[in-house]
């Protein structure tokens, strides 16, 4: 467009005495042009700067918001390109990333929405990609958030969570919708950068994450967000390569790669990371290097570490799902508020049946059911288990007319796998649904998947990969046909580009195939798979001899391993084996299970051996998981005793042996009306009970300890208070500073962490502390906002 001078030197010029006047003459007329090209590219990129300020409307819309027809669209693209081209003739390479990004981003956004409309308006309950897709607007069910928490770990098996969460009484708790997870902030001022969410396997994280980013690409919501990037750990675990932050979304969202966005500091954008138990990348947040440029390439686990601390893009926005075994992994001050999904509440999961069964009766006959049976009934909160409960019943109603409906876990979870190959042998066998059920190729499935299960179980994972497969005697392609056949059960996801990974639908679903291999291989071979030492004793003893080994040996082993678990990792596992050790629940099964023969007499003997261990004063939570294990057996006979005493009025604690103290405990965390005001005279004004009762006192919102003839013996057991996780706010803390000011206060111990505690509430707690400093050791503040 322009001539250069050298150009013009090349040309043909007159020479000899008026060569100098004619040069003279053309420096002039370049100066004067440069001038005003100068000039002109000055202006021209004043006016880009103004296009690309985020004030100016959007550059591909027309002023009104009306969108461009398609020719007008081409149009400025075309005229995009030819001035990103301008600009970097002229070396203005930020001004012309700045102006692509801003001029495309409209453009890149709405292909955005539109793609991930598509991969996330169906659901399929439980399982990932088989059976009728489900809208997941028609689904989808409210679940119970709670704002306050703390990102520490909580080692407890997530069926004792669910246990504390289902007895939980009506605390003023600080709820949070769905809507407005995003906007929270801190004292009025800019929104919170990291939400981090808990919640149990199962509970409704991962559709949670689903239906905000559906919400987001159907207009529907949280429009103030320019760019949503949803993210799984499973697809992150296995990228081997090195990736800018802007390279990583291009590799996953190829919509912002085509428009060569970049500029990502220039749009309000959210990034979500669902499933941190699931991560298997060495997020060292203490030792990683420190990154600050998007476009700098490092090994994925930097690029988290640094995008989570705020160093990388610290004008993203962040939320991080999780079980709360992991919560740690993310050091607190990275996390800005913690929030807890507590799954369905009572009247949630009556709506949820509601809308599964449409016929009334039905569907009253279901909740009514479930209702009767306390396992089902706290198994119901999460929604998962919902799925399973609502495909068994439906089944069994329409196969057992009048019959009576599956009321254990391992009843449920039997009547699940059956349900499950029915309709493997009637899509793939060609049979109908009255055929028998186990075919050699199903047996064969459900023995490798077994085996998985334990071993996997036994290392605390959750999500297979091919090599943990492998281990297992497992191919690649044996578990792609597995997923295929069992899809309700097992099953496959492929990342976007990524190895495929592997998981059991739900970790109930896991720990009950894990018990069922352990029940399989003791009756096959006779070994013991939870008594090491006498794994190889036994199998040879029984070679050699023909000696069937003792079943009574292997329920006690169970019960022991189970109690050696801090954390109570293998409780729901050890329901389950005990279950299946019943002979109505092996009819069930007939034909995959060996029949072995009535076993009353050993049912008895673990019964016996169980009741036994209750009196030996084991731990609260230990002792209710053990009566769980006796429900599993039928036997419910310590609970109805002491029931039947509360009912008549007789009941004499005096007279109470350890097991039945512990029966009263499990009868009392499960009453509302206990748990809402707590008397202990009400059954005994004594040292003795109070101490006995403890896990109840706890548990209560008030508690009556007048005239109880307490000693310093109660004060040493009430010494610590934990009121974590509670909506106490400043108010609550200024009544607590109250009570702490007292000098008969010998409190040690006090925990409000996460208890949404602001400066006014630390200035009432210092003050207090200031008055009677002499006794509180430890005080646990964190997650609140002094």
């Amino acid at each position: 467009m322009f001539l250069h001078r050298e150009d013009q030197e090349s040309s043909e010029v007159p020479t000899g005495p008026s060569a100098q006047q004619h040069q003279t003459h053309l420096d002039s007329i370049f100066m004067l042009l440069e001038e005003n090209i100068l000039t002109f590219v000055k202006n021209e990129l004043k006016k880009i700067q103004k296009v690309v300020n985020s004030d100016y409307p959007e550059c591909l819309e027309k002023e009104d918001g009306e969108v461009l027809d398609e020719e007008q669209r081409r149009s400025r693209e075309a005229f995009v390109k030819i001035s990103v081209h301008f600009l970097r003739r002229m070396k203005q390479e930020e001004l012309a990333e700045r102006l692509q990004s801003r001029l495309l981003a409209p453009v890149c956004q709405r292909e955005l929405k539109s793609n991930l409309k598509k991969k996330f308006q169906c659901v399929f309950e439980g399982i990932a990609k088989a059976g009728n897709p489900t809208l997941l607007n028609e689904i989808y069910t409210e679940l119970y958030i709670t704002e306050g928490g703390t990102a520490e770990v909580n080692e407890e098996h997530e069926v004792r969570q669910i246990e504390t969460a289902s007895r939980r009484p009506a605390r003023p708790e600080t709820t949070i919708r769905l809507e407005d997870l995003l906007k929270a902030s801190a004292g009025g001022e800019e929104p919170i950068r990291t939400v981090m969410t808990k919640g149990v396997a199962g509970i409704g994280k991962t559709v949670l994450s689903q239906k905000f980013t559906l919400d987001w690409a159907e207009d529907k919501d949280h429009q103030d967000i320019q760019f949503t990037f949803p993210f799984t750990f499973r697809e992150l675990n296995v990228l081997r390569e090195k990736f800018s932050l802007v390279g990583l979304v291009h590799h996953f969202f190829s919509e912002t790669r085509a428009a060569r966005i970049c500029r990502f500091k220039d749009f309000q954008v959210v990034f979500i990371f669902d499933g941190l138990d699931e991560c298997r990348l060495p997020l060292d947040f203490r030792n990683n290097e420190i990154l600050t440029d998007v476009t700098e390439s490092a090994s994925v686990d930097v690029l988290l570490t640094n995008l989570i601390r705020g160093k990388l893009l610290p004008s993203a926005r962040l939320w991080i799902t999780t079980r709360p075994a992991a919560a740690n992994q993310i050091p607190p001050e990275c996390v800005g508020m913690v929030t807890e999904v507590r799954g369905f509440t009572d009247p949630q999961k009556e709506e949820y049946f509601r809308k599964r069964f449409r016929d009334e009766e039905q569907a009253s006959k279901i909740i009514s059911h479930i209702k009767t049976s306390r396992s089902l009934h706290i198994m119901c909160h999460i929604p998962v288990f919902c799925w399973i409960t609502a495909t068994v019943l439906e089944e069994v109603l329409k196969t057992r007319e009048g019959g009576e409906l599956p009321k254990t876990l391992t009843e449920m979870y039997i009547h699940f796998l059956v349900v499950q190959s029915k309709v493997k042998k009637v899509k793939y066998g060609g049979g109908a649904e009255t055929d028998p059920v186990w075919s050699p190729e199903s047996r064969k499935m459900i023995e490798s998947l077994g085996k998985l299960a334990f071993d996997q179980l036994q290392k605390g994972n959750l999500i297979f990969y091919e090599s943990d497969l492998t281990e297992c005697g497992i191919d690649i392609r044996a578990a792609s046909v597995y997923s295929g056949v069992f899809t309700q059960i097992f099953r496959e996801e492929r990342g976007l580009y990524q190895d495929n990974v592997f998981c059991f639908v739900h970790l109930s679903v896991q720990e009950f195939l894990a018990g069922l291999h352990v029940h399989l291989t003791f009756f096959s071979s006779g070994v013991n798979l939870l008594s090491e030492e006498q794994q190889q004793t036994t199998s040879l003893w029984s070679k050699v001899f023909g000696d069937k080994p003792e079943p009574k040996r292997l329920y006690q082993s169970a019960v022991d391993k189970a109690l050696q678990s801090p954390n109570g990792h293998l409780d729901l596992f050890l329901r389950f084996l005990l279950g299946l050790s019943l002979e109505t629940n092996q009819t069930l099964l007939r034909g995959l299970l060996t029949q072995t023969g009535s076993r009353s007499q050993t049912n008895q003997e673990t019964v016996q051996y169980i009741k036994k261990t209750i009196s030996e004063n084991v731990s609260p939570e230990k002792s209710i998981n053990l009566f769980h294990c006796l429900n599993e057996l039928n036997d419910v006979s310590l609970v109805e005793e002491i029931q039947q005493s509360l009912r008549s009025g007789r009941l004499s604690t005096e007279e109470l042996s350890p097991a039945q103290w512990s029966a009263l405990v499990f009868i009392l965390l499960s009453s509302e009306e206990d748990l809402e005001v707590f008397d202990l005279k009400k059954y005994s004004a004594s040292e003795e009970a109070l101490l006995r009762l403890l896990p109840v006192v706890k548990a209560s919102n008030k508690v009556l300890l007048s005239v109880c003839n307490l000693s310093e013996r109660s004060c040493d057991a009430l010494s610590s208070l934990d009121l974590s996780n509670n909506h106490l706010q400043d108010s609550g803390v200024k009544l607590l500073s109250a009570g702490l000011k007292s000098p008969h206060c010998e409190l040690e111990t006090l925990r409000v962490s996460g208890c949404l505690i602001t400066e006014e509430g630390c200035a009432s707690l210092a003050s207090a502390l200031s008055s009677n400093p002499s006794h509180l050791r430890e005080l646990d503040m964190s997650y609140n906002h002094p």
